[in-house]
């Protein structure tokens, strides 16, 4: 079965993935000189780094989540498909879906990339992820419920349990998530179960390396384990974690904390479609491409983003798996699609780091831009502007805003709803 795609005398480009990437793309490139197909297994955009926010009951989903038909809704020209992909035929240059095959002309991918385990059997079972809306509903669900449960038994072990929570990854998505749960600690939970002993409960931040936010300066891990300890997150340094089975995770020899709640941050991996050969993928799972984005192996598929292998002299391993290369790189595709089609010379791409940052509850960040380093209040507020301008529409920016401020004037968090009772 073929989607139901107009025929066009135009070469059909055809976009996977609805991220930061995507969207650019699917703007900017000219309809003049491609038919424009755009793919996503969602009928939104997902803004990633707030999520931890809503599996916290800081944000409501929608306000990190953009409908994709109102964005293209100016732009007649995107033809917008809700469909997953299983698999790519690259000597026939067509995709197969759930909702059928489509061919193409010209393909990119900016699929993003999903959660690595590190080959862990069990923690794929046990452990919460926290990658799209619905595993951050079920995150905040799962917290809720274990905080019921808690009230109902008298076995103070699996009480214990219950209210010990284990985030794996000390990046900033791992940081950023233990400071929420420690916020919530110290504000939240004991105005809303008084019949418990908050202060019975654990968090623990487990890194498996040297120190917490490795990818920034030393300066700004010190301060975030300072900003850490100051919410009561306990921290493990040098501790891979060895098993989770859902009541017991064991790391760093032969240490373990019993918790029925572990999410993991720990790492991701590329979210490549089947289809391509070995040699066409490298470190990470990720498409090996050359300065202008193009595959090695196949000029006519180019790949932005996290999925997207650039090795070069700067980064050998390949760019950071960040929303600012993802936004970089589609914005040079579409000039050099647009040089292409003029028949001028293709332009390279050069990342420009911006800076990077993490907040750790509130009034509490790091931020490093370049030599420029700083903590604290200022950090915070310049992470909550440079995020809040980044989300996508206006009327989630005015709804982020809006909430922050509550949660803020409050110290409150108003969305600790079980919409959907999670059930593992």
């Amino acid at each position: 079965m073929k989607i139901n795609i107009p025929e066009t005398n135009k070469p059909r480009l055809v976009i996977l993935g609805a991220g930061f990437a995507g969207l650019i793309l699917a703007r900017k490139i000219n309809p003049e000189d491609y038919q424009i197909v755009l793919l996503d297994r969602h009928n939104y955009h997902t803004f990633q780094p707030l999520l931890y926010q809503v599996a916290t009951g800081g944000l409501e989903p929608g306000s990190i989540a953009h409908p994709l038909r109102k964005f293209i809704k100016r732009r007649p020209w995107v033809i917008l498909r809700m469909a997953e992909v299983t698999g790519i035929s690259i000597e026939n240059q067509e995709i197969s879906t759930n909702i059928g095959s489509l061919r193409y002309d010209k393909l990119i991918l900016a699929t993003g990339s999903k959660t690595n385990f590190f080959g862990q059997q069990h923690l794929p079972e046990f452990a919460m992820r926290m990658k799209t809306v619905p595993q951050a509903l079920d995150l905040r669900s799962l917290i809720l419920q274990h905080f019921e449960e808690a009230l109902l038994t008298s076995d103070l072990d699996q009480r214990e349990r219950l209210i010990t929570f284990v985030v794996v990854g000390g990046g900033p998505t791992g940081v950023e998530t233990a400071g929420a749960l420690g916020e919530l600690k110290k504000h939240v939970l004991p105005r809303d179960y008084p019949e418990l002993d908050i202060r019975r409960m654990q968090i623990h931040l487990i890194e498996a390396g040297p120190r917490v936010l490795a990818g920034m300066s030393a300066q700004a891990s010190e301060k975030a384990l300072k900003f850490l300890k100051e919410l009561d997150v306990n921290v493990w340094l040098n501790a891979p974690v060895k098993d989770y089975d859902g009541d017991t995770v064991s790391f760093s020899g032969t240490k373990t904390i019993a918790t029925k709640t572990l999410i993991w941050t720990a790492g991701v991996i590329g979210a490549l479609p089947e289809g391509f050969p070995e040699h066409a993928i490298g470190r990470g799972g990720r498409l090996v491409v050359n300065e202008f984005h193009q595959s090695l192996d196949f000029p006519n598929i180019y790949a932005v983003g996290d999925i997207a292998l650039m090795q070069t002299e700067k980064y050998p391993n390949g760019h950071p798996m960040v929303a600012p290369v993802a936004i970089q790189q589609a914005g040079n595709l579409v000039n050099n699609l647009r040089r292409e089609s003029q028949g001028r010379a293709l332009k390279p791409f050069r990342y420009f780091d911006k800076g990077t940052m993490a907040t750790i509850g509130r009034n509490r960040a790091v931020v490093d831009i370049h030599r420029l380093r700083f903590q604290g209040f200022f950090a915070w507020f310049v992470w909550m502007f440079v995020h809040l301008m980044s989300i996508v529409g206006f009327r989630n920016r005015m709804v982020v805003f809006v909430d922050w401020f509550w949660n803020y004037i409050s110290f409150d968090r108003a969305l600790r709803l079980i919409i959907r009772p999670f059930k593992k």
